[in-house]
């Protein structure tokens, strides 16, 4: 046990979730006052010496699900001869039979109607232990899974649940649902509420076939391989510009809790920031109290004030990703700033401040900005010198002493001109100017990325491709 606690803290570490010496202790002091049988108690007891954030769940449940998964000869993948031999011992019928080898009654002797109606009734019922029991004959049936062979488990998952028609059978139990009901048949609300609890049980087979293959896979490859091969990066560490679907949305509910935490850290950091002067005057009157003695010095404490942030984005192409959560984040924490404009530029540039005033939902004000924004001045293909010289043109005179420049983009330029000495102006004029490219440093000033060029009249040029990053800079504004 202790070996595997090692290799399991070990892995959460590989995929990202911090997990200290004094925690992994914690655990395997835990694990001493649970029954090792529930895994459930297991995994509970594990996430809560181990999991010190709610965005970093999946990450663990993941590793979990591999480390400590049902093990065992049943699991392992077969020629389809063996795999129907070792199904024949499940439980199909629902009525507690359990049939012996080869006598035709087992699982896998089914047509695919019947099983299909024993998959009809299982969540018409509602029964897990049959539910488990269709999962495994599924996976051993439609899932086409071989010893050895290099493909991930979502493939395997597709198969099963493209063969089980899982659209066709809660069409079907809605309508029996109707049939059962008295007239004048469901009200909305009922026929929602039925909806939602055959969603909730179809969406826990799903869970069941997914187990399934996986402890397959975990006895086919190992535990260290499948470990690598489903890790996933948290939400902080997904790259802006790679980012899937699903990876997207994640960024979407981490970005608030995280815009809450910047709040409270820019706030206290401006309150308790560096001492100034001492205060001869205050010292004096305080060392009365010693005899005279200045056994306390006092300090000039200063209040700086609040920054204006001016941010021009590029929103072209994959960029937009970046930009879009980047000014999620700023608008987020607004009121630790005096003033926040934004512009946003391709080709042509235009300001878009006036899109988050007044705005409960920022999306709303980003897709305003993706559909509304007058940011194509010729062909639509980023053009970085002329966007700064609209900039300049129109608004570099509001550019102050108080002002933060933020300037987002890869400075891929597509070989036109520069324009340069624009940011060495505003950079002049401004408080300070820094510029966050989401492509990593091994791309910059490669092909037509000029960003060596602009970012010398910068105060700093940043990679910022996550939300770790963009967190870690964020916080050195105030």
């Amino acid at each position: 046990m202790f070996e595997l606690l090692t290799g399991f803290s070990r892995e959460l570490r590989e995929a990202g979730i911090p997990v200290s010496l004094s925690e992994n202790i914690d655990a395997m002091e835990a694990v001493q006052h649970i029954p090792l049988e529930d895994r459930d108690a297991l995994k509970y007891a594990l996430a809560a010496t181990m999991v010190k954030h709610d965005s970093h769940w999946r990450a663990f449940e993941t590793v979990f699900e591999v480390y400590f998964s049902l093990r065992g000869k049943e699991y392992g993948i077969a020629s389809d001869e063996e795999g129907e031999e070792g199904s024949d011992n499940v439980d199909m019928d629902g009525m507690g039979n359990q049939p012996g080898r080869g006598d035709g009654s087992g699982g896998s002797q089914m047509s695919p109607e019947e099983l299909a109606e024993m998959l009809y009734q299982a969540l018409m019922r509602g029964d897990d232990a049959m539910m488990r029991a269709i999962a495994r004959q599924s996976v051993q049936r439609f899932a086409g899974m071989e010893p050895g062979r290099p493909v991930g488990g979502t493939y395997y998952l597709y198969r099963t649940l493209r063969n089980l028609d899982l659209d066709g059978v809660l069409d079907r139990l809605m309508e029996q649902a109707r049939e059962k009901a008295p007239d004048p048949g469901l009200t909305p609300l009922e026929e929602r509420l039925e909806r939602d609890e055959f969603e909730a049980r179809i969406d826990k087979l799903k869970k069941e076939v997914e187990a399934e293959i996986r402890r397959r896979l975990v006895a086919d490859r190992g535990v260290e391989a499948m470990a690598k091969t489903l890790r996933k990066p948290l939400p902080e560490d997904v790259d802006f510009m790679h980012a899937s679907r699903e990876e997207m949305a994640n960024l979407r509910k981490a970005i608030y809790p995280l815009t809450r935490k910047l709040a409270v850290r820019l706030a206290r950091k401006r309150r308790h920031g560096r001492k100034g002067p001492l205060d001869f005057r205050n010292t004096v009157r305080h060392s009365l109290s010693y005899g005279g003695v200045p056994a306390e010095p006092k300090f000039k404490y200063p209040r700086p004030a609040k920054p204006e942030i001016f941010v021009i984005a590029d929103i072209s192409g994959s960029v937009a990703a970046f930009a879009r959560f980047t000014l999620h984040l700023v608008y987020a924490i607004s009121n630790q700033f005096s003033k926040v404009r934004s512009f946003v530029f391709i080709d042509g540039l235009d300001e878009v401040t006036s899109y988050f005033e007044g705005v409960d939902d920022i999306s709303e004000a980003v897709h305003r900005v993706n559909t509304e924004a007058d940011v194509v001045w010729v062909d639509g293909h980023s053009d970085y010198g002329h966007a700064f010289e609209v900039f300049w043109e129109r608004y570099g005179k509001e550019v102050g002493p108080k002002t933060t420049v933020l300037i987002l983009g890869d400075a891929r330029n597509n070989y036109h001109a520069s324009q340069a000495w624009i940011i060495q102006e505003i950079n002049k004029r401004a408080r300070s100017t820094f510029w966050l490219n989401p492509e990593p440093k091994s791309y910059w000033d490669t092909g037509d990325s000029i960003v060596g060029e602009y970012g010398a009249h910068c105060d700093g040029t940043f990679e910022v491709r996550n939300l770790r990053q963009l967190e870690g800079f964020v916080e050195n504004l105030a």
